[in-house]
């Protein structure tokens, strides 16, 4: 299994603070944010990360981590020169994932729950993770069935369709690479993620788990304040 983080991206929802440096090396509590995505993907033993950055900051990030020999990993570098969607990580870093099973996680994405038995008993397919939330229209949505299993996923559905959003963290096999290759750009100019979900969807290959702690997608002040707060407490108790 290799690790993806995505930290590409302008953060324009967090200006001022992010024209001097990026949304993902923005302090939560008592460290950059990166590393609580960064901490994720540790936990489950994953050891070859791929960091993609944008290109104004790609520095202070290899300031920051290193080689990842003192976290006790391997970490390389691709440059994101434009943020064209999620799905184009898996493009980036096609070379990276090669024959491997990949967990990706956003740079900006801090959760409660351990996910590391689910990634580590990983066979085939795809698994992503769902959270309710009070305002599903900025997210990808999931709607279930009776028996809590996914029929239809949609990017910032403009009517109702659950209020499950699609959180921060993809777990595919090494298709996933070719599945992103036949992604086309959305209205929004982007290769969209929830169409690699719906490409393993329509094969009967995707599983989605609920996430039971806190999930914070911090791109915004108020949930970069939450996040700090979150994180201030777990490091009281």
């Amino acid at each position: 299994m290799k690790g993806i983080i995505l930290s590409g991206g302008t953060g324009t929802r967090l200006q001022p603070l992010t024209k001097v440096t990026s949304k993902q090396l923005l302090p939560v509590h008592d460290r950059p944010m990166i590393m609580y995505p960064l901490q994720t993907l540790l936990l489950a033993g994953i050891k070859d990360i791929l960091v993609i950055v944008a290109p104004d900051h790609a520095g202070d990030y290899m300031k920051l981590l290193g080689s990842g020999r003192e976290l006790g990993c391997r970490i390389t570098y691709e440059i994101q020169d434009k943020p064209e969607g999620l799905a184009q990580a898996f493009i980036i870093g096609e070379d990276f994932i090669d024959n491997d099973s990949v967990c990706m996680i956003l740079g900006d994405n801090i959760f409660e729950d351990d996910f590391s038995d689910t990634i580590k008993q990983f066979k085939s397919g795809g698994h992503v993770f769902a959270k309710k939330v009070p305002d599903p229209e900025r997210f990808g949505v999931v709607k279930f069935n009776d028996q809590m299993e996914a029929v239809q996923i949609e990017e910032k559905p403009k009517s109702f369709l659950s209020d499950y959003a699609i959180t921060g963290l993809y777990i595919y096999d090494r298709r996933v690479v070719e599945a992103a290759k036949q992604v086309k750009p959305s209205n929004r100019g982007e290769l969209e993620i929830t169409e690699l979900h719906n490409w393993y969807l329509k094969r009967g290959e995707l599983q989605v788990s609920i996430v039971k702690g806190e999930w914070i997608d911090a791109g915004t002040f108020e949930s970069l304040f939450r996040a700090a707060e979150l994180m201030r407490k777990k490091h009281l108790k």
